[in-house]
């Protein structure tokens, strides 16, 4: 089996195989593109001379070296051309059908010991080497789109698979500059598998009017730090595809979360494929463009029809770091803020935690000692609640405990005065459970920030079904002052960002636990071929393994789907005391603990 790989044909010039054959040709391989259609090749010549044409103008390559990367890239209509490669690559439409077509005129044509890779994301590469005549030969390839930029390639091997063929391809992938991820050949692989679930379950909170497109896509974008939202990947990815591969994850697994939401199938079947079409979740300019046109006003737009309540003075419950972190945000933004715990003591402490904090924003330039000062001189500590007498908002952050939060919003009730918005920190309780302690319900919503809140820019801002109006609105209005980004969410469990989030965590775990991949493969896989800043277990290392627990206990309960029950693993790590970096060990094992 040829070891070399030195001329590569790449079968399929949409954007996926074009991306592959301009990787390839910078690399210095012979490249052999091949399409059925005349316009796809022309399309992917002009992609190879536009990109190139930057990366000089970038000063990443030297004329010379485009020119060489042009000459080694050349375009027919006929699978004959693949004869003399080493390797072919196939990205032709996700069917079997399709691609069993192909490989089947491939047998024909190639050598016996040219390397075949399929680039599925969804189907069965098992299935497809069974059908060929030479299955050791055939593996996955799996890159991401788009494939000059993102650094991962998933390598499916099946049972069939000649060791060379992977160690060549493995050898291949590394010379390319791309990191190179053993996977086990189920649907979706890892980035996929882990990918795609959490792009259904935006598509289906979308689908159920939980929360518009765009406060959805901003929640994660702004709450996990992700490089595009959800829906806006489902419409790059193309939403027939997101489905196909979604059914193929369901038909193993079983698992509601992988079963298509319904509007995947109604947008596909009705044109709307996503940017390829020019419409999808968002529309778009014309095909193929990633200019948005609104077709209607965003909830930032049409909120202020009913005016807020005037807010000059906020009060914030709570001495840790959530509590102080939030007092700084008012602070800065100007208004007077009381900041109360349950002493004197404890509330000078979180001022001092806040001037600190302060001070290392003058340490590294961002704000001056004048202004440093003139913003602690804002804070107020306080060891009562009685403080909050003349408020204008408050805003508990004590522990995420509900009784806890009932009793301190009864006394809400009883020290604020009528008027005052009284608002919740919590994550993952029942925000009209808070509501009902008091005896104006109307006043109460959630105004759920994120830690470290001076760093964070979402807040989830959560009505219930009894919060007025005015009340919304108000806190619409002082999340634009405190310069922070407002989602609109109804009172559920998870909210936008936690309920999209702790599911994707969960099924990484179980697939750990399913031996299918290591934990370090796992968290390359996201980071490189998602995108995500932290893979799975880095961050759940760093939210601390009791708290996703708790999180994913409380997701279970309310939407009773056996797909979230909580990994057994994770349970385990919990009951062992393995809580992540907090007590050096979670996951993984840590230093200086």
């Amino acid at each position: 089996m040829d070891t070399s790989l030195s001329t590569v044909a790449v079968v399929g010039l949409g954007t996926m195989g074009t991306g592959i054959a301009e990787i390839l040709a910078r690399a210095g391989r012979e490249v052999i593109g091949i399409d059925i259609s005349e316009e796809a090749a022309r399309l992917a010549v002009s992609s190879l001379e536009a990109s190139t044409a930057r990366a000089v103008e970038r000063g990443r390559m030297t004329d010379e070296e485009r020119r060489d990367a042009l000459a080694r890239f050349r375009t027919f209509s006929d699978l004959q051309a693949a004869a003399d490669a080493d390797l072919v690559v196939e990205v032709v439409h996700e069917s079997y059908e399709a691609k069993q077509q192909v490989f089947r005129a491939l047998d024909a044509v190639v050598r016996p010991t040219t390397v075949l890779a399929t680039g599925t994301n969804a189907l069965s590469v098992t299935r497809l080497a069974a059908d060929s005549a030479h299955p050791e030969r055939v593996l996955g390839m799996h890159f991401f789109n788009p494939a000059p930029a993102m650094k991962l390639v998933e390598i499916v091997s099946s049972v069939l698979t000649a060791p060379q063929a992977v160690e060549a391809v493995t050898a291949l992938a590394r010379d390319l500059g791309k990191e190179p991820v053993a996977v086990g050949d189920r649907p979706g692989f890892v980035a996929d598998g882990l990918l795609f679930g959490y792009l259904n379950q935006a598509a289906a909170m979308y689908e159920a009017k939980y929360a518009s497109r765009e406060d959805i896509d901003a929640a994660m974008k702004l709450g996990c730090g992700l490089p595009m939202g959800p829906l806006a990947l489902l419409d790059l990815i193309g939403i027939d595809t997101a489905r196909t591969v979604l059914d193929a994850m369901y038909a193993e697994s079983h698992d509601r979360l992988h079963a298509p939401a319904p509007i995947l199938k109604q947008l596909s079947e009705a044109g709307l494929r996503g940017r390829k079409s020019g419409r999808g979740f968002y529309t778009y300019e014309a095909a193929g463009s990633q200019t948005v046109v609104r077709d209607a006003l965003t909830p930032l737009e049409s909120a202020g029809v009913t005016p807020g309540r005037p807010v000059r003075s906020v009060g914030v419950a709570g001495s840790g770091t959530m509590a102080s972190g939030i007092a700084e945000v008012f602070a800065k933004a100007g208004y007077d803020v009381v900041l109360a715990a349950r002493s004197q003591e404890k509330a000078d402490k979180a001022k001092a935690r806040i001037a600190k904090s302060l001070s290392r924003s003058v340490d590294k330039g961002r704000m001056t000692a004048e202004a440093r000062d003139e913003t602690l001189d804002r804070v107020t500590p306080a060891g009562s609640l009685d403080a909050f007498s003349d408020v204008d908002l408050a805003v508990e952050a004590v522990a995420e405990d509900l009784e806890v939060k009932q009793q301190l919003f009864e006394t809400l009730d009883k020290v604020c005065k009528p008027g005052a918005v009284l608002a919740t920190t919590t994550s993952s309780l029942p925000v009209v459970a808070c509501a009902r302690a008091t005896s104006r319900p109307q006043d109460v919503i959630g105004m759920h920030f994120f830690n470290p809140a001076p760093a964070m820019k979402l807040v989830e801002v959560v009505r219930t079904v009894l919060t007025s109006d005015a009340v919304h609105a108000t806190i619409r209005e002082v999340c634009v002052k405190i310069r922070k980004h407002p989602v609109d969410c109804g009172d559920r469990a998870g909210f936008i960002v936690n309920a999209l989030l702790f599911p994707y965590l969960n099924n990484a775990v179980k697939m750990v636990e399913q031996h299918y991949a290591t934990l370090n493969d796992i968290d390359a896989a996201m980071k490189l071929g998602g995108g995500y800043p932290m893979g799975p277990f880095e961050l759940l290392d760093v939210v601390g393994l009791d708290v996703s627990l708790a999180i994913q206990k409380v997701l279970h309960g309310e939407f009773r789907d056996p797909g979230l029950a909580p990994a057994p693993l994770l349970e385990h790590l919990v009951a062992a005391g393995c809580l992540g970096r907090k007590t050096g060990r979670g996951f993984r094992e840590y230093a200086g603990r």
